[in-house]
């Protein structure tokens, strides 16, 4: 019989990048099938191919899952207007529920027992991970070498890489950041940003974005047209998923949009400090919103509001295969039927500025909504509306004036 398998999820980056000669070093027995998600990360897939092979990987896969990202999974978080306590986009995520899909299909093609994964012991990724893995195949077996190795810090690991001769390129102990990139964003940790009282150096921090110093000085208008809460045009162009966020994240990087510095409530239990840069993605949910506000019903989009808070929170947990998501989806769906038309934006500096939109669906009505009288509304009709709403409190008003008036009349 051969040896068993196991499927790593491997980036190329320093974490996964030990996991190899640590676990043939431990797990001597396993044959270790390396597998890279594409989902927009912009390596070289060549270079960490040969990587993961030179490092004593038996197979690698690379999974071009770009597209898919996208719009089966980011598209699903504009359209919830999901964004984690508020201002969080969910790029990491969103991205590990489709890393993990990948994974598992892999381990089934390759008959493989294990999956191995670099995500650390105090971060979310690894709940994420593990979860989805266990929601499409709880008979999997999962190597978390994180929570195992003696390897306790970054500078850790690459004396350990150094000392497997394992390529580092651009990781040192002065650029330590760890980053997660992906079509949708690029988050940063680690370093100095552990420390919340020192403000980041952007110039050197930032991957996809202009700090807003360097953007232009001259702004810049785009049209979003959007189909049942899709985006399927920007100017006026039919495009992709992978080719809308490309074309908005340069734009939106050009002009400093979507950089956000955010101490946040991890998943298991601390707090961690990021700064995140999603150009395209910001520029898209903002967008959304503003189309959403002219055709959605007062109490639909209210509750509407209240769902994208639990959808982004679920999303966060690691939660995407869960009975309640799907769910939530219906409702969220239900509601995208509306949400059509044009949206156009006016970007300068780190801001996004409304400058017009219009849909067939619009519940405005500039006759109704004009300080001028039309023909659908009249303004006596406020008059009885007015003295029913109010009602109660007069009521209550009234309440107190007896009982008031029966002290008094007890002396």
């Amino acid at each position: 019989m051969g040896k068993e398998k196991v499927v790593l999820a491997y980036s190329g980056g320093l974490d996964t990048s030990i996991i190899i000669p640590w676990l043939k070093e431990n797990y001597n027995d396993l044959e270790i099938i390396a597998c890279c998600v594409n989902i927009g990360q912009e390596d070289d897939m060549e270079f960490i191919k040969n990587k993961a092979l030179s490092s004593g990987a038996a197979k690698v896969y690379i999974e071009n899952a770009v597209n898919e990202f996208v719009e089966e999974y980011v598209y699903r978080g504009i359209k919830a207007n999901a964004a984690y306590e508020g201002k969080y986009l969910l790029g990491t995520a969103f991205a590990r529920p489709l890393i993990a899909k990948k994974l598992v299909e892999v381990a089934h093609k390759e008959g493989a027992k294990y999956i191995a994964h670099g995500c650390t012991g105090k971060g979310n990724d690894q709940v994420r991970i593990e979860t989805a893995i266990a929601a499409l195949d709880p008979t999997i077996q999962i190597i978390a070498p994180w929570r195992i190795w003696n390897i306790k810090s970054r500078e850790e690991a690459i004396d350990y890489a150094q000392a497997k001769n394992v390529d580092l390129k651009g990781i040192s102990k002065e650029k330590i950041y760890s980053r997660d990139q992906n079509l949708l964003h690029v988050s940063h940790e680690g370093g100095m940003l552990e420390d919340p009282s020192k403000e980041p150096d952007f110039d050197e921090l930032l991957l996809m974005t202009n700090p807003v110093e360097k953007a232009p000085d001259l702004a810049e208008y785009v049209e979003i047209e959007f189909e049942k809460g899709i985006p399927v045009k920007l100017n006026n162009k039919k495009l992709n998923g992978e080719n809308m966020l490309k074309a908005l994240n340069k734009i939106g990087g050009t002009h400093g949009i979507g950089i956000l510095d955010l101490l946040e409530n991890r998943l298991v239990g601390m707090k961690s400090r990021g700064i995140y840069e999603t150009p395209g993605g910001t520029i898209l949910m903002e967008a959304h919103k503003y189309l959403e506000s002219l055709v959605l019903e007062k109490e639909e989009a209210h509750f509407k509001n209240m769902v994208a808070q639990k959808y982004a929170d679920l999303i966060y947990d690691g939660m995407w295969y869960s009975d309640f998501k799907k769910a939530l989806d219906a409702f969220i769906d239900s509601t995208q039927d509306k949400v059509s038309g044009k949206v156009k934006l006016k970007l300068y500096k780190g801001t996004i500025k409304f400058a017009g939109m219009t849909s067939e669906n619009a519940l405005y009505n500039e006759s109704v909504s004009s300080f001028s009288t039309g023909d659908l509304y009249d303004h006596n009709d406020a008059t009885g509306f007015i003295h029913l709403f109010s009602l109660p409190y007069k009521i209550k008003a009234y309440n107190k004036m007896n009982q008031k008036h029966k002290s008094s009349g007890a002396m």
